[in-house]
């Protein structure tokens, strides 16, 4: 297989130096991610491309690679090509009829030529004469230069000859690690997710900070889809995954603080902690999900009290988002699936929050507030790297596995529903339940309490993360299947 990988538009109208380290950074990380499905890749930069080799010959794997170069930032678009020497132009005719013949047989057809270099001949005589010639020699319906139903494109490049037999739309934006690193504060849930996905579309890499109100089960479900996003879209690069334990940090504003200040405080609180986490790792901004007036705290006078404890650019690219757009993106990239079933949990409920803090009121509630709190929440915050979160999480659990499933037991395929379908789970004679898993933890209670169930997935450690927390919730009829 080989590709034409296009740089996103803006990186061609950078300066010269800009653009070289945009290409060079965007070669590193394309090599980076295929290297993990073909060992030997080769991955060449070019002037105005990147040209990807692979030899695999296995569709599952060239599938693999195809929906990689998809997400990978600074990839406007990429074309799966055949090479060729270049002939001339009868040579070129009888290429594109070895290739294009059959889809073009009873179609309406045009033929693109795009042409770097110098040549005896111009785009536009390339197309003449191969269009000519497919229509004498092949059996095409007609031809239309604005409504074809097949495109026969070629790219002629010095003395090469590439046939396009297939062009791919990129996800755009600037490559990794050629821009700033930021820090995303995380919850999971629609808003977070998207302003992740933003933030690494348009190059910036970004760390995950969570916020730990007291549930565990929400911290496993962030820790996913921060580790679903990285897969997908940034796994060029490490990323990290920080942990703020603010259980008594709720505590203490929901007992020193006026119920109406608290949404306000509680994000002030938040800001302050993740200043400091940024600074530690040396990182240059906030990126949060907040939308305007999508909730009480989320007002442009309580955002502006709310970020007067920071020195740090505070960016929020869904500031005047709508919820049903946010949404929709989040489908887009594959992360409503978790935050549908994100498991909630609420640090403040206050009954009438106030929409209009006001700076000197806020102070004065934070003066009963006894910082100490923080500075230990602070400080007892834990990060790991996003690629070894779920090794890490399942490094110290214990849950019984077995590896043949008796007559009566209920298999549960917790793998992502893609993974599923790509390889499903045959067991012969068995009852298998698929439930991806970031939606166990809220259907598992729908089950026949009187069955017994084997969670099942790949590698063995999301079902041990998952069982275990079942049994943590007093659901003694689960165990781990690997066969």
């Amino acid at each position: 297989m080989k590709f034409i990988i296009k740089y996103f538009a803006e990186i061609t109208i950078k300066s010269t130096p800009v653009r070289k380290q945009f290409a060079n950074q965007l070669t590193k990380n394309i090599r980076a991610v295929l290297k993990k499905i073909d060992p030997a890749v080769s991955v060449v930069t070019q002037w105005d491309h990147v040209e990807v080799n692979s030899a695999v010959t296995e569709p599952v794997l060239q599938a693999q690679i195809i929906e990689r170069l998809q997400c990978i930032p600074g990839v406007g678009q990429f074309l799966q090509v055949v090479e060729y020497p270049l002939g001339d132009m009868s040579d070129i005719l009888n290429k594109c009829k070895q290739h294009f013949a059959k889809q073009i047989d009873d179609k309406v057809f045009c033929v693109r030529c795009k042409r770097t270099g110098k040549h005896p001949f111009s785009s536009v005589e390339v197309e003449r004469e191969i269009g000519a010639g497919l229509i004498r020699d092949c059996s095409p319906k007609g031809v239309s230069l604005h409504k074809p139903e097949v495109e026969v494109r070629l790219e002629i490049r010095d003395q090469h000859l590439y046939l396009i037999e297939r062009a791919y739309k990129g996800l755009g934006g600037y490559p990794l690690a050629s821009l700033d690193q930021v820090l995303v504060l995380m919850s999971g849930g629609y808003d977070s997710t998207v302003a992740a996905y933003q933030m690494i579309r348009r190059g910036l890499l970004p760390h995950f900070c969570f916020f730990n109100l007291g549930g565990r089960a929400h911290e496993l479900g962030v820790m996913e889809v921060a580790h679903f996003l990285w897969e997908k879209y940034a796994s060029s690069q490490r990323v990290m995954f920080i942990s703020v334990p603010f259980e008594q940090v709720v505590g203490e504003i929901l007992t020193q603080v006026d119920n109406s200040q608290m949404g306000v405080i509680l994000k002030r609180m938040m800001l302050r902690a993740a200043t400091q986490l940024a600074k530690r790792f040396e990182l240059t901004s906030l990126v949060t999900g907040e939308a305007i007036s999508q909730v009480s705290s989320q007002t442009l006078t309580n955002l502006n009290v709310i970020n007067q404890v920071t020195d740090m650019l505070v960016i929020r690219p869904l500031i005047a988002s709508h919820k049903e757009d946010i949404i929709a993106q989040a489908e887009q990239i594959g992360t409503a699936g978790y935050a549908r079933h994100m498991p909630e949990y609420c640090g403040v409920i206050s009954v009438n929050p106030t929409t209009r803090a006001k700076a000197d009121r806020v102070e004065r509630e934070e003066e009963n507030f006894d910082f100490s709190i923080l500075d230990n929440a602070i400080a007892q915050a834990k990060w790991v790297t996003v690629d070894q979160i779920m090794e890490e999480l399942g490094k110290d659990i214990h849950v019984e596995q077995v590896s043949e499933v008796l007559a009566g037991q209920v298999v549960i395929d917790i793998r992502h529903p893609d993974q599923a379908e790509d390889h499903p789970l045959v067991l012969e004679g068995i009852e298998i339940k698929q439930i991806p898993f970031y939606a166990i933890n809220q259907q598992f209670n729908k089950l026949d309490e009187s069955r017994q169930y084997l969670l099942y997935c790949d590698k063995g450690v999301m079902s041990r993360l998952h069982a275990h927390h079942l049994l943590s919730e007093g659901h003694v009829n689960v165990r781990v299947y690997r066969p």
